[in-house]
């Protein structure tokens, strides 16, 4: 690092590898590069630091589920979140993922730190827990009887644990928040944190767990993991060369305390309460400010996987583009409410402001540069009349005071307030060419003097704008720079109107910028996409319910997926038989994800041997070749097929079950079948012959 430039050093909450990120996941992330963008074109050297928080119950579980180890399950999910900010132009410095060696090594030290010094004791939880949360709760906590957090529902637990002391920083922390009002922004989540939560008083801090394996070693206790947040929010010290022994590198000496933590509102509490105070346990500056930003909603609700409402980033840039999404979410965020984002709404903004505003009126100027001048910009500081020179006056005045607007806004973290000022120079420009009609100057010869000073002053605003929009827009502020064939300006010399050299030379060849969308068209496409989506997961509901229904039944014995589509009776009338063909109506089970049914393996299966299971009434044992292995599956069909009869029948098999003993023999999977209303079943069966081993999708 440049030793003689002032340091900023900013963070985002690192994302929980519980699952794909969706586009109000991915908004903090653009937020932050906004921010680190502008920061190092202020001169500031700048590390701007991002990654994932991979430890857990809740992703034991899921990785229990998909049948793969926690680290294969989070090494998948983080290269996701990697590559979706990739995608969205990123530009941080370092992706710290907290299950790196380095990382887990500190934790278990600064873990060890706190013990020894008497901030962390041995203790027992008892309470009300909340799994998608990790977190405890007590009765008085709970909103309605469930998670004051997710609104899930919690359960009693009660488990040995570790405890960091609280309180006993409380008030030290309540002084600091007093004594720097810029510490926890906006100001609402600073009242929100010190009426409900500091002063009527701390409870102690559950640090480890015992429940679950998928964390970092207490390495004095090993039947403890440590518990998410202190894991977790160390990343911000750790990644940058913490060490809890005194021998932290320079980096961190340099880095810290952090300029801006920039986090969701929803975390607000663990960043500015809990935090803080391990920072004070260690001895440690605290950062200097923590934002607390709003949610992106899609539609009029929070945006969840269970209510398929879901946009992800990638199907925006699909549709839109990179800096076009980039452009949304940074501008539709409110400072302190939450902002909206629907498929309609993206498309009218694009064609608005960044086709409209931007794009037609860079696309006018350069072609106009062309059309009059060959391309060549001129500055012949001309005017006709006393109306001209205020005209120019009053552009030169708009398009040089927007960095100062811009960098106020910036400074205050009102980033699409800055990004509105940005358009507003925009803005301007065009209503010059309206002030000015150059195709009326072109007309009159004696007019060329005043038509290229028209033309040198919209290209030099546009020049101005485009360095400006850079940290929002950086792939458009370059096109639109190569264009005029300059480079982006330094922010220092963005107060000086008049800096594009005289005489320089257009491209000849204007390209679009943003391309006009037909809205409906955009909408419709976006309905389609997500329709699919739920026919898919609709189909796996199904399936799934199905099978669960026969499993109970039978007890190895499962619906196949498809039938859905033939009815779920025992026979499939003809064409001309239709009304009369018998039928069986199931309780709708509830709905699945696409996601849940993708965890089931499904293969055609030949039965290579059969047996009736001793000592019990319904179980059949058949050997089924799958590809090149053979499975041993227990199923409850002996009333309706002997041993013999299933020997060499191609099936449908469910491949991917956990193994469990049924009447004391293993089964490794099962046979789908369809039942009817009397209980009568039939194993289902491809309609053409096919391999053992061919996947059923």
């Amino acid at each position: 690092m440049n030793q003689n430039r002032e340091k900023y050093y900013i963070t985002t909450a690192i994302a929980y590898t519980s699952g794909k990120p969706h586009i109000g996941n991915n908004y903090e992330i653009v937020l932050a590069d906004s921010i680190a963008r502008f920061q190092r074109k202020m001169g500031r050297d700048v590390f701007f630091q991002t990654g994932t928080d991979e430890h857990g119950q809740k992703i034991e579980l899921k990785a229990q589920e998909a049948g793969i180890s926690p680290k294969e399950f989070v090494d998948n999910v983080a290269g996701v979140i990697r590559s979706l900010c990739d995608l969205l132009n990123i530009s941080y410095d370092k992706f710290i993922r907290t299950t790196d060696p380095d990382h887990e090594k500190q934790v278990q030290k600064i873990f060890r730190k706190l013990y020894e010094q008497g901030d962390i004791y041995k203790g027992a939880y008892e309470g009300l827990y909340c799994t998608p949360c990790e977190s405890f709760w007590t009765e008085s906590q709970l909103v309605d009887g469930k998670c004051p957090d997710c609104g899930r529902e919690v359960k009693p637990a009660k488990e040995e644990a570790y405890f960091f002391r609280m309180s006993k920083y409380a008030d030290r922390l309540i002084k600091h928040i007093n004594e720097h009002p810029e510490f926890i922004q906006p100001v609402s989540r600073k009242n929100e944190m010190m009426n409900n939560f500091l002063l009527p008083g701390l409870q102690d801090l559950c640090v480890s767990r015992t429940s679950f394996k998928w964390g970092i070693p207490v390495d004095f206790d090993d039947k403890h993991v440590v518990y998410v947040w202190l894991d977790a929010l160390t990343n911000y010290i750790t990644g940058i060369g913490y060490d809890a022994d005194g021998n932290s590198s320079e980096q961190y000496k340099k880095l810290w305390p952090a300029d801006l933590h920039l986090i969701g509102k929803d975390i607000i509490r663990f960043h500015t309460i809990y935090w803080p105070i391990f920072l004070m346990a260690l001895g440690e500056p605290l950062p200097k400010q923590v934002f607390g930003h709003p949610w992106l909603l899609q539609g009029d609700g929070k945006m969840s996987k269970s209510k398929g409402n879901v946009i992800y980033a990638d199907d925006l840039v699909d549709f839109f583009g990179v800096d076009a999404v980039r452009y949304f979410v940074l501008h539709e965020m409110p400072f302190e409410n939450d902002g909206t984002i629907t498929w309609e709404l993206m498309a009218e903004r694009l064609n608005a402001d960044l086709a409209n505003t931007l794009g037609n009126l860079v696309n006018r100027t350069i072609s106009m540069s062309n059309k009059y001048f060959g391309g060549v910009v001129s500055n012949k500081n001309a005017q006709l009349n006393e109306n001209d020179r205020l005209v120019d006056q009053d552009l030169k005045q708009t398009v040089a005071g927007t960095f100062a607007r811009c960098r106020a806004k910036m400074e205050d973290l009102r980033v699409a307030d800055a990004l509105t000022e940005i358009f507003n120079l925009f803005k301007r420009c065009n209503k010059y060419i309206d002030e000015t009609a150059p195709w009326v100057l072109a007309k009159d010869p004696a007019c060329a003097d005043r038509l290229s000073t028209v033309l040198y002053n919209l290209v030099e605003g546009i020049s101005i704008g485009a360095s400006l929009l850079e940290p929002f827009m950086p792939e458009t502020a370059e096109k639109i720079a190569s264009q005029l064939n300059t480079s982006l300006r330094e922010f220092e010399t963005l107060e000086t109107f008049g800096l594009y050299p005289d005489g320089g030379k257009v491209t000849d060849k204007p390209q679009i910028l943003f391309a006009r969308l037909d809205v409906k068209e955009v909408v419709a496409k976006a309905d389609a996409m997500f329709e699919e989506r739920r026919m898919k997961a609709a189909s796996a509901a199904s399936a799934s319910a199905d099978a669960k229904s026969l499993a109970a039944a039978s007890g190895a014995a499962v619906t196949n997926p498809g039938a859905a589509a033939a009815d779920h009776g025992a026979e499939v009338a003809n064409s001309g038989a239709a009304a009369a063909a018998p039928v069986v109506d199931l309780e709708p089970k509830p709905e699945i994800t696409y996601d849940d049914f993708a965890k089931m393996q499904f293969q055609v299966g030949e039965i290579i041997a059969c047996e009736a299971v001793p000592k019990s009434k319904k179980l059949l044992c058949s050997q089924v070749r799958i590809g090149s292995q053979v499975k041993q599956i227990v199923s409850g069909i002996k009333a309706h097929y002997t041993p013999e009869e299933m020997v060499g029948k191609k099936v449908c098999v469910l491949v991917n079950l956990k193994p469990a003993k049924l009447a004391g023999v293993m089964s490794e999977g099962m046979l789908l079948c369809a039942e009817d209303a009397e209980g009568n079943l039939a194993l289902m069966v491809p309609e053409k012959d096919m391999p053992a081993g061919a996947e059923i999708c």
